[in-house]
């Protein structure tokens, strides 16, 4: 009995602090002139209270793993969503296809540009110039 409340409990608390960083999240959303989506500011917000170490990762990881292993479940709502609108993508489906390929493009070039300062050549220490030919 007293296993299955603990189990109860770190799901509880696990959901509680995920959705308490939503809900802030869009709090702050709300709150800023530009538009960025509440759900993109919570999860900005968990990962910096598990970075620095404010919340333990084992508070979260139990409905993290919940939400990870039913994932495919929630992509069900938005792929339906998408279906109401074929018309409009049927319509728009040169600029879409365009712009996918363009901003893949740029990803891919500014990825790549920041790998190689990041992971560049380095020197070698007590290599001599003669020692790399």
């Amino acid at each position: 009995m007293r296993n299955s409340f603990t189990a109860i409990w770190q799901y509880l608390r696990a959901f509680i602090l995920i959705y308490i960083c939503l809900y802030a999240g869009i709090a702050i959303s709300s709150l800023l002139p530009i538009t960025i989506p509440g759900s993109i500011i919570g999860m900005l917000i968990l990962f910096i209270l598990l970075s620095l170490q404010i919340v333990p990762a084992k508070w979260v990881k139990p409905g993290c793993q919940l939400l990870i292993r039913n994932m495919a479940l929630l992509f069900v709502p938005i792929g339906v969503g998408v279906m109401q609108y074929v018309d409009v993508i049927k319509q728009q489906f040169g600029p879409v296809v365009v712009s996918c390929l363009i901003s893949t493009l740029v990803v891919l070039v500014v990825v790549s540009w920041c790998s190689h300062l990041i992971h560049g050549e380095r020197k070698v220490v007590g290599e001599c110039e003669s020692d790399k030919k």
